[in-house]
């Protein structure tokens, strides 16, 4: 077999025809194997990247290795095709071309293969092709720059003329004056509420701090104190008379009261009088709010002063309330027993409704009544106050007891009993450096560490308790939070007086709940607004003596929310409604300067025409004075019978209605 090597120089062809050399002795199939033979066919051959060797050796076509003669001179892109006959000589047939791009086709048996090459016209074709797509791209991106920067340039040049304008109008006019922020009367009013009512400052700083704020604000001349106590006592005077406009939000459990819950309370003597205080709280609190009652969720409905009161004297002015405002749901109240037998005196005469004792107060009972007569309760308060004496005026003054009342001692000995537990786990047991802090500590202990298990067992209570309150307060009183009490309680022992006790006051009030339909919603039982209440009125007393009359003045100003509405109408009190409430009442301040540099006129303090009490009550300027109070709230035959001789009538006042009930 003979092969042809080929070689194309310009258009001349060479042909060579070599003998075949016999094949090897070793190689059966008549092939001699090459390192060199490393590709696969021919037609994968490129002349310009595979070296001689590599084309011109194969194992797959049965040729014979050859030597090779400047096969590396072909044109790129050049393909040189050899015919196969069936003899053994190789011919091979090459053709000039007219030039080298043109192709030259090698067939070894396989197909053609495409040329690869581009013409010239196709490359100035293709790359015109991607200069214009990059011309119109930056044409684009152009044309949008240039309009951007048109665009800027004119809105600078309309701010500059209209910089300009400014410039020129304030050269010829003076600049208006700024408006102030508070423009109308009603408005520095609502503020001075506000700063006395919300930020609880006395009256000289309300006016103190609106004289620092008179500039910014827009006021010529800041109000003095006594106008800001002008307009709280004004303010008080309109709280009682919006009380009687107040939504009535009925139960249908009980559609003849007026749907509020009434706390009544009594506080301690303050100067020469006590303060019976009552606040209407809505029965459905806790269905429309997520928190415990405060002071802007309750309305004040009466504020009256008095020496002493009685029950009999409660009762009274629990049954002109009734008889302007109707009958409550329930009566709230701490256990006083001047408010029960009130209770029981309108229970007599037909007035009566549900009472509900203050979770507070029981819890206090409950622990009064056990640990009152323990062994070691009179030790531990008097070693209380040696260990004050002893760590006040020293290094350990920090250690000292919070200061507790003696009256209602109850509502706050926990704090009191917390504390001296922790003050006991600093002693720790063993001997102390002379000299040292623990040393000097335990000095000042006194008989306190024989009080260890009056401590343990009291706390334990206490804080049971107090648990329980944190839910009842905030949830009301219901099913799902007397489960949650019911666990809480399992730290005390069945046996013990104060578990059982408070599992029996929860049982009695969830009884008056379901009644009411309460018990899935929540009882209020807590009379926190109006304790307080009563504290936040003393914070605010004048001159160097709380009076009663004075407090009892302001104590509704500090109910419900405040709006533009309340200060407008503070604006509308005369000063003649004001003297109506005011003029006759004495101050102790006042009686105190004309007294006390004026030897021998002590005698003026106890004349029997002297100044009367503040008496206080809800219901409009111009109510019936009429004292006849009738059974209306609990008699439904009664009603009925009324309601149907004055319907020819149309609606007549309350007390028109109660007063012709009565005559019949």
């Amino acid at each position: 077999m003979a092969l042809v090597v080929v070689e194309i120089t310009g258009t001349l062809v060479f042909m060579l025809k070599l003998a075949v050399p016999p094949p090897a002795k070793g190689d059966k199939g008549g092939i001699t194997t090459n390192p060199l033979l490393a590709t696969a066919r021919f037609d994968q051959w490129d002349p310009l990247t595979a070296t001689e060797a590599t084309m011109l050796a194969s194992n797959r076509f049965g040729f014979h290795p050859v030597v090779s003669h400047g096969l590396s001179s072909l044109p790129r892109h050049a393909v040189v095709r050899v015919d196969l006959p069936a003899s053994a000589s190789l011919y091979c047939l090459a053709s000039a071309f007219k030039s080298h791009e043109e192709s030259v086709a090698l067939d070894l048996g396989c197909k053609r293969r495409t040329p690869t090459a581009m013409s010239a016209a196709s490359k100035v074709k293709y790359s015109r092709q991607r200069w214009k797509q990059k011309a119109k791209s930056r044409a684009d991106d152009n044309r949008y720059l240039r309009k951007e920067l048109e665009r800027l340039k004119r809105e600078r040049d309309a701010y500059k003329k209209r910089a300009k304008q400014a410039e020129a109008q304030l050269r010829v006019q003076p600049p208006a004056a700024l408006r102030p922020a508070i423009e109308r009367k009603v408005d520095l009013v609502h503020v001075t509420l506000e700063l006395f009512v919300r930020a609880r400052i006395s009256f000289r700083a309300v006016s103190r701090v609106l004289g620092v704020l008179a500039a910014p604000l827009g006021l010529a001349k800041a109000p003095c104190p006594q106008t800001v106590i002008n307009w709280v006592t004004r303010l008080s005077i309109t709280r009682l008379q919006q009380a009687s406009t107040l939504p009535k939000n009925l139960l249908s459990a009980d559609p003849f009261a007026n749907g509020f819950i009434w706390i009544i309370d009594i506080s301690i003597a303050l100067g020469s009088g006590k303060l019976l205080a009552v606040l209407a709280l809505d029965a459905r609190h806790h269905a429309r709010q997520a928190s415990a009652p405060g002071l802007e969720h309750v309305h004040p409905l009466a504020v009256s002063v008095a020496e002493s009161w009685t029950g009999e004297a409660v009762a009274e002015v629990l049954k002109e309330l009734i008889g302007t405002l109707g009958r409550p749901v329930a009566l709230l109240k701490d256990g006083g027993s001047a408010l029960a037998k009130a209770a029981d005196e309108l229970s007599a005469e037909a007035l009566g409704t549900r009472c509900l004792d203050d979770l507070s107060h029981v819890a206090a009972n409950l622990l009064k009544h056990q640990y009152v007569h323990h062994p070691h309760f009179d030790t531990f308060l008097s070693a209380c106050g040696q260990v004050s004496k002893h760590l006040k005026q020293s290094a350990l003054a920090c250690l000292a007891p919070p200061k507790t009342s003696t009256k209602a001692r109850f509502m706050n000995l926990h704090r009191l009993v917390e504390w001296a537990d922790q003050l006991l786990q600093h002693c720790r047991p063993g001997a102390a450096r002379a000299g040292s802090a623990l040393a000097k500590l335990r000095s000042a202990l006194d008989q306190l560490p024989t009080c260890k298990a009056f401590i343990g067992l009291f706390r334990r209570d206490a804080e049971t308790l107090l648990q329980c309150q944190e839910v009842l307060k905030v949830k009301g009183l219901s099913e799902q939070t007397r489960e949650q009490c019911h666990q809480i309680v399992e730290a005390m022992p069945p046996s013990s007086p104060v578990r059982r006790g408070f599992e029996a006051w929860m049982a009695k009030h969830l009884a008056v709940a379901s009644e009411l339909g309460l018990d899935t919603v929540g009882l209020p039982i807590s009379s926190d607004p109006i304790e307080s209440l009563f504290g936040v009125v003393k914070q605010r007393s004048q001159g160097p003596i709380k009076d009663a009359d004075r407090l009892a003045v302001y104590l509704p100003a500090f109910c419900g929310q405040r709006s533009q509405g309340d200060a407008a109408h503070v604006l509308e009190v005369s000063v003649a409604q004001q003297q109506e409430v005011m003029g006759t009442v004495s101050s102790l301040s006042k009686q105190r300067r004309q007294v006390l540099p004026r030897p021998g006129s002590l005698e003026s303090l106890f004349e029997a025409d002297r100044p009367r009490h503040v008496d206080l009550l809800a219901g409009s300027k111009n109510r019936s004075k009429s004292a006849i109070v009738s059974t209306l709230s609990n008699g439904y035959e009664l009603v009925q019978g009324t309601c149907s001789e004055v319907d020819d009538e149309g609606t007549l006042p309350l007390n028109s209605v109660l007063a012709g009930a009565s005559r019949a």
